[in-house]
């Protein structure tokens, strides 16, 4: 189980990026449209303005059961440990145990 600070930041993380997605994405818009040496410096500074935690690559994947963020798998939001005890117990549909 991952400590609950670290669970917590992650919720503040995805609240943060929510928020500041649409601002951000308008100002990258412009960034990458403008010519002006000068007009550049201000939008990136207002870029630097912007939390860093709201930014989409500070984002984390964590399991839902126990928080770990090691060795997680997108398709089902499961750490590998959760995610072999669930598919032993046959509770993850169309997932079978290899054997040749």
């Amino acid at each position: 189980m991952a400590k609950q600070s670290m669970i917590q930041r992650e919720i503040k993380r995805i609240k943060l990026i929510e928020k500041y997605k649409n601002k951000r994405k308008q100002v990258k818009n412009l960034l990458n449209k403008e010519k002006k040496f000068e007009e550049i410096i201000e939008l990136q500074k207002i870029l630097q303005k912007m939390p860093r935690n709201s930014m989409i690559c500070r984002h984390r994947n964590r399991c839902w059961m126990t928080g770990r963020s090691r060795g997680f798998y997108r398709h089902f939001g499961l750490s590998r440990h959760v995610f072999r005890e669930m598919s032993h117990l046959c509770l993850l549909p169309g997932i079978r145990k290899a054997s040749w």
